[in-house]
């Protein structure tokens, strides 16, 4: 006998219990599947009846200061090793009309009139005091602004420290500084929002018949001081305006495409009389060695031209929230629409609005120091902008700073601020 019969039977094993079908692994998503999904899902959470045109007209104005800023704002080594600031403009005047596109901030405070009287409105409804709301309006601004400000102020005591030349340390700190002055109006606006709600387009004929008083005095009273002191009434009033008019457009205004029609062809046709008979410049930004400038403070042909920019904004908000909305299918997506792709864009944008404005001028101040360790004198960084070169030169270098804003963006960026846009709009 073999030792393969002398073993004894091997025990009858019991069948497994039943499972049910087998179920397909599911494959594994591609990186671009994944960006598919997540475009689909931010589509899916936008509240149905959030007017989405506001939020691309925001999108629309952020990108416009930007890119204006980026273009207009030189910064030139000079022979001393020291950098000052410079603009194209003051080179060749005949880019100023390009200064109608990229400087598009009557719009924005067009759409935070709305937004702020939509959420003020909507605080009232829920028992919520003004107290509170403009204190939580205001921390949204502050809390990034805090952060900007403490931070630039770490760069300004180190450039000391270290001995830098004054006259880069002034270039520095005023080009980087320079958009806290919107916070400071809009602060002030949003302070006054329930006098807006309740008289808003009455609110907005009085700022501009102000702003165009203190122009008239300063023609009557040139050179002199007190005037000057008097004009700076024109930075809230001037702003004032879209402010209130967005106001409106919360309220059930401008229903009518004559309304947006008259702005628009109302206050371009007065910009285009004092620009040709009043002598005011036709750039709407800071010319350097202008006597006159259109936007410290306001005058009223950038009131005139911040009323055309709303006339078209409002007839524009058809187009822009068919632009970003796909069209409603029964069955569910799988693949996100080039609208839904755009919307996303614009979501994003809006969330990051108030870091965007804040740090897009630091972005471009690191790219031009940290490049003169390299040793080299970069066109459209460092160079004069009075060649036409120059803009070439600088377009050129926007991809770069748009990545070093999005580092700068995702280091800064304030959680609690990004709620808040979501709950007030």
């Amino acid at each position: 006998m073999t030792d393969l019969e002398l073993r004894p039977p091997a025990p009858a094993r019991k069948p497994l219990p039943p499972t049910g079908p087998l179920r397909p692994l599911s494959p594994r998503r591609t990186p671009w599947q994944r960006v598919h999904a997540a475009v689909l899902r931010l589509d899916a959470a936008t509240p149905a009846g959030r007017d989405r045109a506001a939020d691309v007209l925001r999108a629309l104005a952020i990108t416009g200061v930007v890119l204006g800023h980026w273009l207009v704002s030189g910064v030139v080594l000079q022979a001393g090793g020291h950098l000052v600031g410079d603009s194209p403009l003051g080179h060749r005047p005949g880019l100023a009309p390009v200064t109608w596109l990229l400087q598009p901030l009557a719009v924005f405070f067009l759409v935070g009139g709305r937004v702020s009287a939509r959420s003020y409105e909507a605080a009232l409804a829920r028992g919520t005091g003004y107290r509170t709301w403009l204190r939580q309006r205001l921390r949204s601004l502050l809390r990034p602004a805090t952060a900007f400000a403490l931070t630039w102020g770490l760069v300004w005591l180190g450039l000391v420290l270290a001995g830098t030349a004054h006259e880069t340390i002034h270039t520095l700190m005023w080009l980087a500084y320079s958009p806290l002055w919107f916070l400071g109006v809009y602060a002030l606006l949003l302070a006054a929002t329930p006098l807006v709600h309740r008289a808003g387009a009455r609110l907005a004929v009085a700022a501009c018949l102000v702003v165009a008083a203190l122009d008239a005095a300063r023609m009557v009273f040139p050179d002199s001081g007190w005037v000057d002191t008097l004009r700076l009434l024109n930075i809230p009033a001037g702003w004032l305006v879209p402010f209130c008019l967005g106001a409106v457009w919360a309220a059930g205004g401008f229903t009518r495409r004559r309304s947006a029609v008259a702005l628009l062809l109302g206050g371009g046709g007065v910009l285009a009389a004092l620009i040709l008979w009043g002598g005011y410049p036709a750039s709407m930004v800071g010319v350097p060695g202008s006597t006159l400038s259109n936007l410290n403070p306001p005058t009223v042909a950038a009131v005139a031209f911040g009323l055309a920019q709303t006339g078209a904004a409002l007839l524009l908000r058809a187009p822009l929230r068919s632009a970003v909305t796909a069209p409603a299918t029964a069955a569910p997506r799988t693949r996100a629409t080039p609208a839904q792709f755009l919307w996303a864009a614009v979501a994003l944008l809006n969330l990051s609005a108030i870091t965007v404005f804040l740090w897009h001028q630091t972005a471009m101040l690191t790219t031009t120091v940290i490049s003169l360790g390299l040793g080299h004198t970069f066109p459209g960084l460092h160079t004069s902008p009075e060649s036409a070169g120059w803009l070439a030169a600088r377009c050129g270098w926007i991809p770069v700073f748009v990545v070093v804003l999005v580092v700068l963006g995702t280091a800064f960026r304030d959680r609690d601020a990004i709620r808040a846009h979501r709950s007030n709009n």
